[in-house]
């Protein structure tokens, strides 16, 4: 029995996978899931490569997460369908921690927002995540698709231009004043590669867009650059060099992901990153940001997840699994990883059916990491701009966004639109503060029209002794934002001439430290007018918070019933005895 508690009590983990044994795996499931692996890790290829692009570290480092954090948040997490890897959603916040503290300051921090997610599983604090409001989500997702967009820019122009930084109006300021060094020769090549990832799925098929796209747009741009002198269209091999067990080269290293510690790697100044306070310090606040956004990705994805496949995801599981993802993919040259909405909702339509297709949509980017380096090289910048207009574009959710402006209550669509500015011109982290701050207010604003006091002086339950006795019905949420006028609207009465107070409690919901505190208040102003209290359909556990404050049975003074003919009976017997 001792052994059968401590198993209950022992974390979750691996959920996912356990379920998908424990209902039974047959050999046509592990077909469907190669399959829809293989599909899924053609999108992941080139969406790995030009989200670590976009995030401001070499391509290959975006395979990396890919290929570890994929596979491990598969095992170790609480979801059958999720498929791990970099996404848009952290562009904004890992892009400036590169600017500001080199990638090995981004795989530190990485590391330590992983150890943050791992401590939320086990703390059992997924349920928690859901209660971010949609209009915040919508808010900040939308105004990260803009800065995607934004960042984009230069190389599916070809513009020659400094390097952009975080400010949103100060990029928005680098780009106007490039467009005269616009390189005609990329903007076709972006271009074609735009339409070719807009029109392609039309065609119905069996093939990726984004693989079709980056692979025609490599095509393109190598035959314009050897046919045409001066078109210099840059190309991943052009722009990105490695170093690597003592070989270097040029593009994708053609090696598989080996460890190696995240404070080994550059700095801000280049050199090797040196670990201090200060700079754990400084990277706790980008840590919870990308821990907090980790949560709310993976977890909404989950959800998703199990609307399309009529199964249920364990919320702890899969922040322990992200925890885990992201803790080990760094010493891997992995970047932060999180649940991708996409990419799940591709490999669902491909036919997976547990964990094991995102194991091998991961073996897949080793393979191509391993085999096709060289030819990864060939891929232009212009058409990865080109491939992230459309993921920005998705992200926004443009649809939904009108929408909710158009049919939502008014503090919704202030709260979306305040996310979303706050997001464009700051940061997903004050964006994504204020707008829970914003929705808890408005949330409580509509809390407090549900709590209603109503005075009942001569109760019809009560019959006979209703002149002794007042009734206070008292229904909704009793929390700090409206016990306060409850409470005053109780003593603001003049009762003295009543012997009892009944506290008619069976709709009240839920109860606070503020609220017990008033009552306290309540019965010492009751006693002191040598009055008598009762308490009617308290929930037991109201009735226990109030016992632990103070709120005890007293003979002929203060007690609780169940119902009011109980409360009737007990009344009588108190006046009868006065």
């Amino acid at each position: 029995m001792h052994n059968k508690k401590t198993i209950l009590k022992a974390p979750s983990i691996a959920t996912g996978m356990i379920d998908t044994f424990r209902k039974g795996y047959r050999f046509s499931d592990f077909k469907n899931d190669a399959l829809a692996g293989l599909t899924i890790g053609t999108v992941a290829v080139p969406l790995s490569m030009a989200l670590a692009i976009a995030t401001g570290v070499p391509p290959e480092h975006g395979l990396y997460t890919a290929i570890v954090a994929g596979a491990l948040i598969a095992l170790t997490g609480g979801s059958r369908f999720n498929i791990s890897g970099p996404t848009a959603a952290f562009v904004v916040i890992l892009f400036p921690i590169v600017k500001d503290y080199g990638i090995g300051g981004l795989l530190l921090a990485t590391m330590m927002a992983g150890t943050i997610l791992l401590l939320m599983g086990l703390s059992k604090m997924g349920q928690l995540i859901r209660f971010v409001p949609y209009p915040v989500v919508l808010g900040f997702t939308a105004g990260i698709a803009i800065i995607i967009a934004i960042l984009q820019i230069p190389d599916f122009l070809g513009l020659h231009t400094e390097k952009l930084g975080d400010d949103f109006v100060e990029n928005i300021s680098i780009i106007f004043s490039s467009l005269g060094t616009i390189n005609p020769y990329e903007m076709g090549v972006g271009l074609f590669t735009l339409v070719l990832l807009i029109l392609w799925p039309k065609f119905k098929i069996p093939l990726p867009a984004p693989l079709v796209g980056l692979i025609v747009g490599g095509i393109v741009a190598y035959f314009i650059n050897k046919g045409i002198s001066g078109a210099e269209i840059k190309t991943i091999a052009s722009n990105f060099t490695w170093h690597a067990n003592g070989m270097s080269g040029n593009g994708i290293p053609p090696i598989p992901p080996s460890l190696i510690m995240p404070w080994a790697l550059p700095g801000p100044d280049g050199q090797p990153l040196v670990i201090t306070y200060k700079l754990i310090h400084s990277l706790t606040g980008p840590a919870f940001a990308i821990a907090t956004l980790g949560a709310i990705e993976s977890l909404l994805c989950a959800v998703i997840a199990d609307e399309l496949t009529d199964t249920k995801h364990n919320p702890n599981a899969e922040l322990i699994g992200q925890g885990i993802g992201n803790i080990v993919a760094p010493l891997f040259g992995g970047i932060t990883a999180t649940a991708a909405i996409a990419r799940t909702a591709t490999s669902i339509r491909s036919g997976a059916k547990s964990p094991i297709a995102a194991i091998i949509h991961s073996i897949f980017v080793l393979l191509a990491v391993v085999l096709f380096a060289s030819l990864l090289g060939f891929v232009p910048m212009a058409s990865l701009g080109a491939l992230l207009f459309i993921v920005a574009w998705n992200m926004s959710e443009a649809k939904h966004c009108i929408q909710t402006i158009k049919t939502s209550p008014r503090s919704d669509v202030i709260v979306l639109l305040i996310c979303f500015g706050l997001t464009i011109i700051f940061d997903m982290v004050i964006a994504v503060a204020v707008g829970v701050a914003l929705s808890a207010i408005l949330f409580i604003r509509s809390m407090t029209y549900a709590s209603k006091t109503a005075l009942i002086e001569e109760h019809p339950e009560l019959d006979e002794i209703a002149k002794d006795i007042v009734v206070f019905d008292i229904n909704g949420p009793l929390f700090f934002g409206v016990s306060e006028r409850t409470i005053a609207s109780f003593k603001s009465y003049e009762n003295l001439h009543k012997k009892i107070v009944v506290l008619d409690m069976k709709d009240v919901i839920s109860m606070d430290g503020t609220t017990i505190s008033g009552l306290q208040s309540i019965k010492k102003q009751i006693f002191n007018n040598n009055q008598s209290l009762i308490f009617v359909g308290v929930s037991t556990e109201i009735i226990l918070s109030l016992k632990r404050a103070g709120l005890r049975k007293i003979q002929g003074k203060l007690t609780y019933c169940s119902n009011f003919q109980h409360a009737r009976d007990t009344a009588t017997r108190w006046l009868n005895n006065r």
